[in-house]
């Protein structure tokens, strides 16, 4: 079983920074999610903004949810942010 959302938080660009319940931050992008039926009303970013965390997943006013396994398997870990800095997806680099 995967960690369970503790907290989220609804960026402008439609992506969700989770804290799961193993203490990682990471963000998942809901842009792929916006055009399908049940979740088509998310587009208006007020609404979306008003998401919460609910028994261990993330449910909005209309009871649009995701599976907690999808948003801590489709997410990625979130690198510290340093002061004044929005914390961004961590990124790999090969040489």
């Amino acid at each position: 079983m995967n960690p369970r959302v503790l907290e989220v938080k609804a960026n402008d660009d439609y992506t969700l920074m989770l804290a799961f319940s193993n203490g990682e931050t990471r963000l998942f992008d809901m842009r792929p999610y916006l055009h399908h039926g049940f979740f088509e009303e998310l587009n208006d970013l007020a609404y979306f903004r008003a998401v919460r965390a609910v028994l261990g997943t993330v449910q909005w006013p209309h009871e649009q949810d995701v599976c907690p396994d999808t948003l801590y398997e489709g997410s990625c870990p979130c690198r510290r942010k340093t002061r004044g800095e929005r914390p961004r997806a961590a990124t790999s680099r090969t040489r």
